[in-house]
């Protein structure tokens, strides 16, 4: 199944692209007005694969409003589509496959990425994250490390 959520908001808040597929991902498995409402209280995320100076690890679903607080303020979302989802019901694990497109606020270039993200389920919330990005399409989008484009 893949579908497109399409917009044209920051990655933060409820409504955004990437927050719209998350919920579409796991629809029937979680409870939760908006992305934040989806995690448990004592959620754990884990990037694996990311950009440095970005957490490897971030506990609790505060320290993650707080992780995207300001993506705003660094990338503006305009869709998000190429949804793929694995679940296996027996240990509450779904695999979730997609892409986000948008622009980088400082640099205007255009930001796409693909993700893989593992999340697990407990009592209708999800307890544990595991993402995987790709790492150069940020710093394709950022111009870092060097601005290696005329």
């Amino acid at each position: 199944m893949s579908k497109t959520v399409s917009d044209d908001t920051p990655l933060v808040g409820a409504d955004s692209p990437f927050f719209r597929i998350i919920k579409q991902g796991l629809d029937g498995l979680v409870d939760g007005e908006d992305y934040y409402d989806l995690l448990a209280e004592d959620v754990v995320f884990e990037y694996v694969i990311t950009v440095p100076g970005y957490p490897r690890r971030v506990e609790g679903r505060q320290a993650i409003e707080d992780l995207y607080r300001d993506y705003g303020d660094y990338v503006t979302l305009h869709s998000a589509d190429n949804l793929r989802v694995h679940r296996d019901p027996e240990t509450s694990v779904v695999v979730l496959e997609y892409e986000v497109h948008g622009t980088s606020v400082p640099t205007g270039r255009p930001y796409d990425n693909r993700f893989v993200s593992i999340v697990t389920i407990k009592d209708r919330k999800v307890t544990y994250w595991r993402d995987y990005l790709d790492p150069i399409a940020v710093f394709d989008a950022q111009g870092w490390p060097l601005d290696r484009r005329p």
